[in-house]
């Protein structure tokens, strides 16, 4: 009996993982050895478990699908699909490059020909030096095409008006379940019906930097990093609001700003 693709899913949003798990669990030859809700827990399951496919949710909150093939050391790489909603420019260089990918909703055929592929490439030893190769091509054509211009306003609106909010004059966005309360530099209060991680692709990641899963932050209005114990940081914005930072951004952010 031929032995059974192990595999990995990675995606934040729980029913999208539960769908694509039961898709996997609905054929043989497949074993599901972990499932991330975060990019960092990807790198740690796909690092130990060492599966032979990671099924990857391209877009994803502090460490998207991108990052996590970024951080994987080249020995610990399986190969790569990954998942997204339909965005042209994702679909573009992946096709370019041969490097494999699902559209959400993922097809139930669509996962069957993933995995097929998947299995041929193990069968015949592709060289994982190839596969890198290809993915690190897919992502660079990715980030270098034409983007849609980011934001400059957001409308908010409030029963019969509508407020124009400039994006340079938002210190902070903050999720709370379906809700995002944008906070102004004036001390302004807003609250809009987002998702965060759909409006965090439509601004301008050198002016926006996470803080943690649910806060973005202007990083010209951060004028103050107060260092706390466990390695974690609190962002002191111009308008006074005192932000977490986890653990993890705690790091990027250092990179970012804590140095000259």
């Amino acid at each position: 009996m031929t032995s059974r693709l192990r595999v990995v899913i990675a995606d934040d949003e729980r029913p999208a993982r539960s769908f694509l798990a039961a898709l996997l669990r609905a054929f043989d030859d497949v074993a599901i050895v972990g499932e991330a809700s975060s990019g960092k827990e990807a790198v740690a399951i796909i690092e130990r478990e060492r599966p032979d496919l990671a099924l990857l949710d391209l877009q994803m909150p502090e460490l998207d699908g991108i990052g996590v093939v970024r951080t994987l050391k080249k020995h610990a790489m399986p190969l790569i699909a990954f998942v997204t909603a339909y965005d042209d420019y994702a679909v573009r260089a992946f096709e370019m490059n041969a490097v494999d990918y699902l559209l959400k909703p993922v097809d139930k055929k669509r996962l069957r020909d993933t995995l097929n592929r998947a299995r041929e490439r193990i069968e015949h030893a592709e060289i994982v030096a190839e596969q890198t190769v290809r993915v690190g091509a897919a992502i660079d054509a990715y980030e270098s095409a034409a983007r849609p211009p980011y934001l400059e306003r957001i409308p908010v609106r409030r029963r019969e008006e509508v407020f124009i909010v400039p994006v340079n004059l938002i210190a902070s966005i903050v999720a709370e379940g379906e809700l995002l309360h944008l906070s102004t530099v004036k001390g302004e209060r807003y609250t809009i019906t987002y998702r965060l991680k759909d409006l965090e692709a439509r601004l301008d990641p050198a002016r926006f930097i996470r803080l943690g899963r649910g806060t973005l932050a202007n990083v010209d209005l951060i004028t103050k990093v107060s260092v706390m114990p466990g390695g974690t940081h609190v962002a002191i914005l111009t308008n006074g609001q005192k932000l977490q930072v986890s653990r993890l951004q705690s790091r990027i952010l250092r990179e970012r700003l804590l140095r000259l």
